[in-house]
C-alpha cells in the first residue's frame, strides 16, 4: 500500500492541535443516551493506534468480548487524498459484518456532511451500520461503569467509585502530557513547539517513574483505568516515538520503574494479546514520519526483552 501521511494535523503557531470528537453521545439510561445492549455494537480498531488499543485492553479485562464484536483496519493507510482506514486485512477488503471497504463509509452513513478525520476507535451500531461514538477519551469509562451488568464474573473494577475523582484527575494529566504529548512532539512544525512538547513528556515520565518506585500500579496495589491509559503510550515508546517522533532523551528501558511496570502489565493476557509491535512500527514509520519518504520500517529494537 502506498505511503500516506497519518493525518493532516491542525497546526496553530507550529504546534499540533488534536481535532475534537464528533460522535460523543454517552452510554446510559438518560433520554438520548446510547443503550447498553450485548451484540448491538461493533468496535473498529487498529492495532497501531494507542487510543483504540486502550478500548481493546479494557474490553478483554472486563470480559466484554462476546458483548462487543471487533473489526480491524490495516495499520497502513489507504492511498486516498484524505486520512482514512481500510479493511484490507479481511477477505475481499471488506469488513465481514459491515460489508464496507473503508472506515469513512461508516462515518458518512452517520453524517454525510462529515469533514473531519476518520478516526479509530469507533463504535458502530449494527442496527444502522453507523458510527455512534468515537469518543476515545471516555469510551473505556463507559465500558467500566455503564456496562457493568455485562462484565464477566471476577472482572476487575477499573474505575472504583472511591477513586473516581483521583482517576479522573490523573487521566487528564496522562492525556495532555503523555498520550497526546508524544503527538505534540512528533507533529510539531517549529523547533520551539517540538522542544516544549519534548520537555513536557520527559518531565512527566520522570514523575511517573518516581511514583512507581514505591508501588506496583498508579493507584497502589490495584489496576485501574489510568494504568491502561499510561501503558498504551509506554509500549509504543521505544519502537515508535523514540525515533519517529524524535523523543530521544531516554528510551522506556532507561526508566527502571516504568520499565518494570510496563513489563509486568505485558504479562497479563489482555495487554499482550492486544499488542502488535509490527503493526505499531509499520504505522508510525510509514504513515506518521513525513521525513521517511521511502516508507522504510526499522528492523529493531528487539521486542523479546518484553518477556524478560
Amino acid at each position: 500500500m502506498d505511503y500516506r501521511p497519518c493525518l493532516n494535523p491542525e497546526i496553530k503557531n507550529g504546534a499540533f492541535v488534536r481535532q475534537k470528537n464528533r460522535f460523543t453521545t454517552p452510554f446510559g439510561t438518560n433520554p438520548g443516551d446510547l443503550p447498553v445492549q450485548a451484540g448491538r455494537y461493533r468496535l473498529i480498531w487498529c492495532a497501531a493506534c494507542p487510543w483504540a488499543t486502550r478500548q481493546m485492553i479494557v474490553r478483554s479485562l472486563l470480559g466484554l468480548e462476546k458483548a462487543i464484536s471487533v473489526g480491524t483496519v490495516d495499520p497502513v493507510r489507504p492511498a486516498k487524498p484524505y486520512s482514512d482506514w481500510a479493511f484490507t486485512l479481511d477477505p475481499g477488503g471488506l469488513d465481514p459484518v459491515l460489508k464496507v471497504p473503508f472506515l469513512s463509509d461508516l462515518y458518512k452513513r452517520a453524517d454525510p456532511a462529515y469533514t473531519g478525520r476518520f478516526t479509530v476507535p469507533a463504535l458502530i451500531d449494527l442496527t444502522t451500520g453507523q458510527v455512534v461514538n468515537n469518543d476515545y477519551f471516555h469510551m473505556t469509562y463507559y465500558f467500566e461503569t455503564q456496562w457493568r451488568e455485562l462484565h464477566a464474573p471476577g472482572a476487575p473494577d477499573l474505575y472504583p467509585e472511591a477513586l473516581g475523582e483521583d482517576i479522573k484527575a490523573l487521566n487528564e494529566v496522562i492525556f495532555h502530557e503523555i498520550n497526546n504529548g508524544v503527538y505534540k512532539a512528533g507533529f510539531a512544525r517549529t523547533q520551539a513547539a517540538y522542544e516544549k512538547a519534548y520537555a513536557l513528556v520527559f518531565k512527566r515520565l520522570d514523575w511517573f517513574d518516581g511514583r512507581l518506585s514505591v508501588q506496583p500500579y498508579l493507584f497502589g496495589d490495584r489496576l485501574t483505568d489510568s494504568d491502561v491509559r499510561l501503558w498504551v503510550t509506554l509500549v509504543r515508546f521505544d519502537v515508535a516515538y523514540y525515533n519517529a517522533f524524535r523523543l530521544n532523551r531516554n528510551r522506556l528501558i532507561d526508566f527502571p520503574h516504568l520499565w518494570r511496570y510496563a513489563r509486568a502489565l505485558y504479562r497479563l493476557p489482555a495487554f499482550r494479546e492486544n499488542t502488535d509491535f509490527e503493526a505499531i512500527k509499520t504505522h508510525y514509520h510509514r504513515c506518521c514520519d513525513p521525513g521517511n519518504v521511502h516508507g522504510i520500517v526499522p528492523k529493531g529494537p528487539d521486542v523479546s526483552i518484553w518477556d524478560t
